[in-house]
């Protein structure tokens, strides 16, 4: 095989320097690809390994009007970081309630990246979520502006075993991490939760020195967490800002986030010597919380913004606004706790519009509850499986499919190609240095034959019915 120079510096700049280069190609195999996918018809079995895979071959056809046209040329996103979920407490203590046998066997099958599923950067709460078994901090002694009694033992017993388990299957596991409400000791409230529509008390207390103690609450947490072995990649100033629940929440404006992050978190982190990115968020459509943040002058103190919750064109007017900011997916849609199939059909079109609207990953919500599929506060979500604490059974839910067939194609380092489609279909395309991999899928009840323009020529593929596929092509 020849070599030319320019291939010859990029296997210099990726073998010395760590620097990921995709090369421009001119001679991917469109004429054949491997077919990886999921099938999401009713009464499918989801199980640990949904994936099947089988070699087709594409047909040349003639110039059509509706086929999915993938630029490869136009560059989304230069650098993915893939997809991932949820740790919470109610998960940890359902994967705890198994055998050592059987969390290593799961371990291995959500975050294995060449056996299972490679989720690759995931998420957790500063805290109580509203799927911790209750609400709780780590600073729950009152007025305790220096830390004294901070403390992260609860999440020694659920939380924090199972982060490790998974970073055992992938060491180069990501995290990220918000609060969902400050101590209750910082806000009008007195409360956690219990906000109930109430924006005047479910607030963080307008105080210098509870933004100082706030500060450092977030320092100790990425101190304490790294101590117990886990790395605490960002951290997000405050889960959906424009929320007042009955569970854990707390209502922050743009205002004074943006105060926090540049006149307290942030000297805080360089004090202490903290290499934790600091993300604005997470932010959702209703406000325009995003948008307003992005006008302040504590907007260049941030590395991005996380989103949650959004429409597509929230997406857009950020990224034709600030053509630079770094945007991610922070959670994605829960649902009722139905964990139907039609349920799990509708994820890849919500995955499609982050990633083609210019995120660098896709998160989805509670990788695991228990049986009851129930917080603490009866509110039922969905869930990529479902641990039951009782019989010590593991059940794949149907959105686990289609999240695993993503996460195993979409990796660290991937661009995402942009991508035109005809109405109401969706479809991603990401490649590297090796491959191009575009997902779509059929919802019909027969097989589709689907048609694709890739590098300026068409070709048409036969998709399985009621399916999320990736064409994976080779150069």
């Amino acid at each position: 095989m020849k070599i030319n120079k320019i291939q010859l510096l990029a296997i210099f700049l990726t073998s010395f320097l760590g620097v990921q280069v995709v090369l421009a190609q001119t001679s991917w195999k469109f004429k054949k690809a491997k077919l990886s996918y999921v099938d999401l018809s009713d009464g499918a079995q989801i199980t640990a390994q949904p994936i099947k895979t089988e070699n087709v071959k594409l047909k040349k056809i003639k110039n059509v009007d509706a086929a999915i046209t993938i630029n490869l040329k136009s560059v989304v996103n230069a650098n993915l970081s893939g997809v991932g979920g949820a740790f919470n407490e109610q998960g940890g203590e359902a994967f705890m309630a198994l055998s050592e046998a059987d969390r290593n066997a799961f371990t291995t099958t959500l975050f294995n990246p060449k056996n299972g599923a490679g989720l690759t950067f995931c998420r957790t709460a500063i805290g109580s979520s509203d799927f911790g078994l209750s609400a709780y901090s780590y600073s729950e002694v009152a007025d305790d502006f220096e830390m004294k009694h901070f403390s992260i033992e609860r999440d020694t017993k659920t939380v924090i075993p199972f982060i490790l388990a998974a970073k055992v299957e992938n060491p180069d596991l990501k995290m990220f991490a918000s609060p969902w409400s400050p101590p209750a000791w910082m806000k009008v409230s007195g409360k956690m939760d219990g906000g109930k529509g109430n924006d005047s008390i479910n607030v963080l207390k307008v105080n210098p020195a509870i933004y100082k103690a706030y500060a450092l609450y977030f320092s100790k947490y990425i101190q304490e967490y790294a101590k117990q072995g886990v790395v605490i990649n960002r951290v997000h100033i405050q889960n959906e800002t424009d929320m007042n629940p009955p569970y854990p929440g707390c209502d922050m404006s743009p205002k004074q986030m943006a105060e926090l992050v540049s006149k307290y978190i942030l000297p805080q982190f360089q004090k202490d010597g903290i290499k934790t990115e600091i993300w604005a968020g997470t932010f959702r459509g209703k406000r325009s919380d995003a948008q307003n943040f992005m006008k302040l002058e504590g907007a260049k103190d941030v590395v991005g913004v996380g989103l949650q919750y959004c429409k597509p064109e929230v997406l857009k007017e950020l990224r034709t606004n600030y053509p630079n900011l770094n945007m991610m997916h922070t959670e994605g849609a829960c649902f009722n706790g139905k964990n139907s199939m039609d349920q799990a059909r509708k994820r890849f079109s919500e995955m499609a519009d982050w990633f083609n609207g210019g995120s660098e990953n896709y998160c989805y919500w509670n990788m695991v509850l228990n049986e009851t599929s129930s917080s603490a506060w009866n509110w039922k979500q969905n869930s990529l499986v479902t641990i039951d604490r009782n019989t010590k059974s593991i059940t794949y839910n149907p959105d686990y499919a289609p999240v695993a067939l993503l996460g195993q194609y979409i990796r660290p380092g991937d661009q995402s190609m942009k991508v035109d489609t005809p109405e109401g279909i969706f479809a991603i395309a990401v490649r590297n240095s090796d491959r191009l991999v575009v997902f779509v899928e059929n919802k019909e009840t027969l097989v589709k034959k689907q048609q694709l323009k890739l590098d300026g020529k068409f070709y048409t593929a036969e998709i399985p019915a009621q399916s999320v596929c990736a064409l994976v092509f080779e150069k």
